[in-house]
């Protein structure tokens, strides 16, 4: 098949919109909402947000070669073509749903409280051992990001992998509307951004949107070991697939050997038949998003013996459970994208695993957690102790003060826990403390920036 060429004439169609400058054949090499980033030849589509307005950069965007520009239709501006729109987000959107219908491309759309990257990578990773497979970059996942990934369909890849993102209650609907997926991937349900929330349920029915427009061909890969997620199952109106390692499911893991920053082991029983899988992916979790991911090659006829071997050379996403090994002798568990409250837990259960060596953690504040902000980080301190760090260090505002007061609360030495405002506050400390041997687990939510401390460590060496 030949790439979709988007002409203006198209373009415009596809976002309701009018062409009023250029010529209808005139085609774009891509799009971009970045003036900074655009290149030659593409469509510059000028998004309005709460704190910026893209059309204040057209003439940038031209002067950078842009061959063409989406403007809302109150604006006059000069560029080679120029499209009006009622509303640039959503002429983004459906330009991405146009693109996405006329690929004929099959879409995996994932979703949960945790997880979604990596199982997004991993499933990724599966089916391109049979598919020409794209999927979404980073962390490209919202109203604008989905859209912009979704455009990729123009080379018509046989398959697209893509994470939908949500903090509120709707947007998992809108990004379902814009990618019509064919299988829907729900990973779990956590406490993240409860702040947006009255409570988890509630975060479980904004995550059950994952649903909306399903047809009785639609398949739903769901996790058996989430009692929220098994309880609106009955709602979903498709097929549903089910993975876990506690409870019965369609891919189970048993006899699972968690062997610290060295991985996991299991075998795994599918309706394929069953295999055994080895990972350098660590702890439960990741093993989990590797069932889902077995779960939808299985759906594309991937076999089993593929998966398994495709999954020996896995390797975390940056900053998400990547272990660093550092020629000090010191082992980082570099998890410092992102945390919410259970995804720490898990963390703390892999540190747990490590036998042999001084186990660190060093846990940043959880953001977006609202009301429940200091009992939350209490649970993780208290999750510490039982795992028997031999050092906590707690990184951020109250509610991480909270959480290192509740794990000598609940045990640990006074001597072992320290708390730092900062994460190059605590850098200073850790790099200067930690000795060859020690194995390090480094979390925390974006805005505490904990990665600087996981920089700094890397800069020792």
């Amino acid at each position: 098949m030949t790439a979709i060429a988007l002409t203006a004439a198209w373009v415009a169609a596809a976002m309701h919109g009018s062409l009023v400058t250029g010529e209808a054949a005139r085609a774009f090499a891509g799009v971009s909402i970045d003036s900074r980033t655009l290149k030659a030849g593409e469509l510059f589509i000028a998004i309005k947000g709460e704190r910026f307005d893209g059309t204040r950069f057209v003439d940038q965007a031209v002067a950078a070669g842009a061959a063409g520009v989406v403007v809302s239709r109150d604006v006059t501006v000069t560029a080679p073509a120029v499209i009006t729109v009622d509303d640039t987000t959503i002429a983004l959107q459906s330009l991405a749903r146009t693109i996405r219908r006329e690929s004929e491309a099959k879409v995996v759309a994932i979703t949960g409280s945790a997880g979604k990257t990596t199982t997004k990578e991993v499933t990724s990773e599966f089916l391109a051992t049979r598919y020409r497979v794209v999927r979404n970059r980073g962390n490209l996942n919202n109203h604008i990001g989905l859209p912009l990934s979704l455009i990729e369909l123009t080379q018509r890849p046989e398959i697209a992998v893509v994470e939908l993102g949500m903090n509120h209650a709707g947007e998992i609907a809108t990004l379902v509307g814009i990618a019509e997926p064919d299988v829907r991937v729900w990973t779990n349900v956590g406490e993240a951004h409860l702040g947006f929330f009255a409570s988890v349920d509630a975060i479980a029915d904004a995550k059950a949107e994952i649903f909306d427009g399903a047809s009785a061909s639609t398949v739903l890969v769901a996790n058996a070991d989430d009692d929220r997620i098994v309880a609106r199952l009955p709602r979903f109106g498709g097929r549903t697939v089910t993975f876990g390692l506690d409870c019965d499911a369609d891919v189970r893991a048993t006899a699972v050997a968690d062997r610290g920053v060295d991985g996991t082991r299991a075998h795994v029983v599918t309706p394929r038949g069953a295999i055994d899988i080895e990972t350098p992916l660590i702890g439960r979790s990741n093993l989990a998003n590797v069932l889902a991911a077995t779960a939808v090659g299985l759906e594309f006829d991937v076999p089993l013996d593929v998966i398994a071997d495709r999954a020996r050379s896995l390797r975390a996403a940056a900053h998400r459970g990547d272990v660093v090994r550092l020629a000090s002798g010191i082992t980082i568990i570099d998890d410092s994208y992102n945390a919410n409250p259970t995804a720490t837990k898990r963390a703390l259960d892999v540190l747990a695993s490590v036998s042999g060596a001084r186990r660190i953690a060093i846990l940043g504040e959880m953001l977006e957690l609202g009301a429940h902000a200091v009992t939350l980080h209490e649970d993780v301190g208290r999750a510490a102790a039982l795992a028997h760090v031999d050092r906590l260090v707690a990184v951020g505002g109250p509610p991480a003060s909270a959480l290192a007061n509740a794990a000598i609360g609940a045990g640990l030495p006074g001597v072992a826990v320290q708390y730092f405002a900062t994460s190059d506050e605590a850098a200073d400390m850790v790099t200067a403390d930690l000795r060859s041997g020690d194995v390090v687990l480094i979390k925390g939510s974006r805005g505490v920036k904990t990665d600087r401390v996981v920089e700094r460590l890397k800069e020792r060496g």
